[in-house]
């Protein structure tokens, strides 16, 4: 006897594929979120920690700003104090800082010049007088330049022609000069000396002389 199949096998065999197909996918679908949601709270894991991590760095980076301001203003109140310890030095050792000045003008002016007047404001010196000629003023200036280590650094700053009455009868041309000369303060004085001993350089007799009379 011959049996004949006559329900839709074809249609229901492709619905049970579509079925197949379809919980395959939501299984995968599922598994797909199962494993973002597992990197998610990976990532949200490492994200807290270094967060955590940062609010650690932060504190400590304040605590050494605050420790940095600290030695800042100690550092200034340092400065400040050597600062006020250099000027008591410096004041001690520029009492005799008149005295160097006149006795290097009385060693250093060339016969036939003459101090009419002297200002002197910290370690600057303006001196005016009058010379018998430009050559003497001149002298003067080679020997506060290079015989002096008491005084420095000369600058011409005007020479004007003039005349003086020797007597009613006669007048003399002369040269009115205005110089400006730096002060070596004692402390440099001994600085070259002792900067020149240790280099073994001959030592100037003039700045061995200085040195024993600043100390």
């Amino acid at each position: 006897m011959i049996l004949i199949n006559l329900l839709p096998h074809r249609e229901a065999a492709r619905k049970r594929r579509k079925d197949m197909f379809n919980a395959g996918l939501g299984l995968s679908a599922l598994a797909g979120g199962l494993v973002a949601g597992l990197i998610f709270l990976w990532f949200q894991s490492q994200i807290s920690d270094q967060q955590d991590k940062n609010q650690i760095l932060k504190s400590q980076i304040t605590e050494f700003d605050r420790q940095i301001k600290d030695i800042a203003g100690l550092e200034s109140e340092i400065a400040a104090l050597r600062a006020r310890q250099q000027a008591v030095e410096d004041l001690q050792a520029d009492r005799n800082m008149p005295v160097h000045l006149l006795t290097e003008l009385v060693k250093q002016l060339p016969e036939g010049v003459y101090i009419n007047s002297m200002r002197q404001e910290g370690q600057n010196v303006v001196l005016q007088g009058v010379a018998q000629s430009n050559e003497r003023v001149s002298e003067l200036l080679r020997n506060l330049s290079s015989q002096s280590v008491w005084l420095t650094q000369p600058d011409l700053i005007e020479i004007v022609a003039g005349s003086v009455s020797v007597s009613p009868r006669d007048q003399r041309r002369v040269a009115n000069f205005k110089i400006n000369v730096k002060l070596v303060r004692a402390g440099e004085v001994e600085n070259k000396a002792s900067v020149a001993a240790t280099a073994g350089t001959p030592v100037n007799p003039v700045l061995a002389a200085s040195f024993s009379v600043a100390r």
